[in-house]
């Protein structure tokens, strides 16, 4: 087999309008399915994105011996559910974050999926753009010096009551929906797991989700400051401090794949603004993933990471709650 099968399990807007562009195309990665509850719908997505199959129920999709592996970009609290769901039929799993709604759920589902012989990953296409590749290449040369700090700001406007962003029981709020990115670039630049973490959270009144939040996390060497927020003029940038210089991501999440991302470096040499790419994160992530597959090797991201995430996003709600620093 040279391409791995995938099918979509949902008719959504992200995959629509994020990921679809990219993955059509690949040698490695054919989108050859989508699955909705609603099998009008999903044939009508089916037509548009020129797929061979459509199906009126993800259970129906997941039971085809036609298909290898499932992107799941369902709404946060259907997550674990699914991908369990996904090895019982044998499907590899390429799951939206956050991985699943707590730290407890995102073992449960970890563990079970590895039990039934599939591999599964959570789907931070960030990491797979060639300037978080080199920003991590440059921490490790120690051309910074040691990393002292990591500051991100992330934030969008978003008042849709009916949008599933803003609904509390479907894992709504913003640090769900953006501070994962804040705590999962972090950990990754820093390289380790924070060992405690303060917040500060606002909450709509109506909707009952985060709508405003900050949060400090102690690397113990290092730390990672973030704000977020889902009614704030739409901003995201991070920042890396060393203690021989910083490298500033200027579109570090939503990087077009059509134009080269820019990233600024200064260094007691002087600063320089580098170029990385064009490239497609989403098509980077899918086809490792089903490389991975496709030669029986490790995922590039392993569940370890997932579930280190889902701790320290466990941490910031209850700090939330308790107003003090929360080991995690």
């Amino acid at each position: 087999m040279n391409s791995l099968r995938w099918g979509i399990l949902s008719v959504s807007n992200h995959y629509k309008l994020r990921v679809h562009q990219q993955v059509a195309g690949s040698e490695l990665t054919k989108v050859v399915a989508i699955a909705s509850r609603d099998a009008e719908k999903a044939a009508q997505a089916a037509r548009e994105f020129g797929f061979e199959k459509s199906f009126g129920s993800y259970e129906a999709l997941l039971a085809d011996p036609g298909i290898d592996a499932v992107y799941i970009p369902l709404p946060n609290h259907l997550h674990a559910e699914w991908i369990k769901k996904a090895a019982d039929a044998g499907k590899h799993v390429l799951c939206e974050k956050p991985f699943a709604m707590d730290a407890a759920q995102a073992v449960d589902a970890a563990r079970y999926a590895e039990a039934k012989g599939v591999k599964v990953m959570e789907a931070f296409m960030y990491r797979f753009h060639p300037q978080w590749v080199h920003a991590k290449e440059i921490v490790r040369s120690g051309e910074i010096g040691k990393v002292l700090f990591v500051q991100t700001q992330f934030a969008f406007n978003n008042r849709d009551p009916r949008n599933i962003r803003n609904i509390l029981e479907t894992g709504g709020g913003a640090i769900y929906d953006i501070g994962c990115y804040a705590c999962s670039s972090a950990r990754f630049i820093i390289g380790k797991e924070p060992e405690r973490v303060i917040s500060l959270t606002e909450r709509d009144a109506n909707f009952g989700t985060d709508i405003l939040s900050s949060a400090m996390l102690d690397f113990g060497d290092a730390r990672a400051l973030f704000t977020v927020g889902t009614q704030s003029f739409p901003t995201q940038r991070v920042d890396v401090i060393g203690s021989a210089g910083s490298i500033s991501i200027t579109l570090p999440f939503n990087m077009y794949n059509d134009v080269p991302a820019e990233m600024h470096i200064v260094t007691s040499i002087g600063p320089r603004t580098l170029s990385l790419g064009p490239a497609g994160q989403y098509r980077l992530m899918f086809d490792a993933f089903s490389k991975s597959v496709l030669e029986a090797g490790e995922v590039p991201t392993p569940t370890s990471d997932a579930i280190g995430n889902m701790r320290a996003i466990d941490a910031l709600f209850r700090s939330e709650k308790s107003g003090f620093w929360e080991k995690v």
